[in-house]
């Protein structure tokens, strides 16, 4: 739920990325997980509003693929403060501490959804029909009529000493989507991160996408995705 006031600064509209889909693996065993996401599309974390990142900036990468009907998505962030006081789901994660936040947007639907991962694998799960509801809930302060209560998505954390990882598969149902297969739909998608320090008063925010101001929700700059079969690959580069 990022808004945050600070320098704005122009980029360019993003072009369409062929996202194919992700060969098997064993979810437990995260470098099977990496090993599988290698050849995947990826986007490393920027603060592309400003002129240069925080000294305090650590960098961090999200991987995507695809699946039958679901989204896979996986993530390794460095981090030298790995935290988030949430316990349980759909507390708001994004004021505890460390999260990994997921967009995801059907190109054909005017709703999004918002998930948000700790590192010990607690989520915050919203879904907003439009943007206005986005700036409802910023007016008001008050996320109770996006909150999913069931359990939307799976996903797995790993923590190390220095950074921790995530996996993440997203139904299209969960997003304003009912396909029979994600392949040849078109998608809107981004990744956000706060990175909390204990004893630091504010978290450093970051972004996949190329936003022109520090707001996760500004939808414009968003990535396109097309899910693709391996006989309809994109040019990626």
């Amino acid at each position: 739920m990022q808004s945050t006031i600070g320098a704005t600064k122009s980029t360019e509209p993003p072009r369409q990325v062929g996202c194919g889909p992700v060969g098997e693996f064993d979810s437990a065993d995260v470098g099977s997980v990496r090993r599988a996401f290698s050849s995947a599309p990826s986007w490393r974390f920027r603060q592309a509003w400003l002129s240069e990142e925080e000294s305090a900036f650590l960098p961090g990468e999200a991987r995507l693929g695809w699946r039958g009907n679901s989204i896979l998505i996986f993530a390794e962030l460095f981090d030298g403060d790995i935290f988030n006081e949430a316990t349980a789901l759909n507390q708001r994660a994004w004021e505890l501490g460390d999260v990994f936040e997921i967009f995801l947007r059907p190109a054909s639907s005017a709703g999004y959804v918002e998930f948000q991962i700790t590192p010990d694998n607690h989520r915050l799960q919203l879904r907003y029909p439009d943007s206005d509801a986005v700036r409802v809930a910023r007016a008001t302060k008050n996320l109770d009529s996006a909150l999913v209560s069931e359990q939307s998505i799976q996903s797995r954390t790993w923590k190390s000493s220095d950074r921790w990882k995530v996996l993440a598969e997203i139904p299209a149902t969960s997003a304003h989507a009912d396909f029979t297969s994600l392949a040849g739909t078109e998608w809107q998608i981004s990744f956000g991160r706060y990175d909390y320090t204990r004893g630091h008063s504010k978290p450093v925010i970051s972004s996949t996408s190329l936003h022109a101001a520090p707001d996760f929700h500004r939808t414009q700059e968003w990535q396109k995705i097309l899910f693709t079969t391996p006989s309809s690959e994109l040019n990626n580069e």
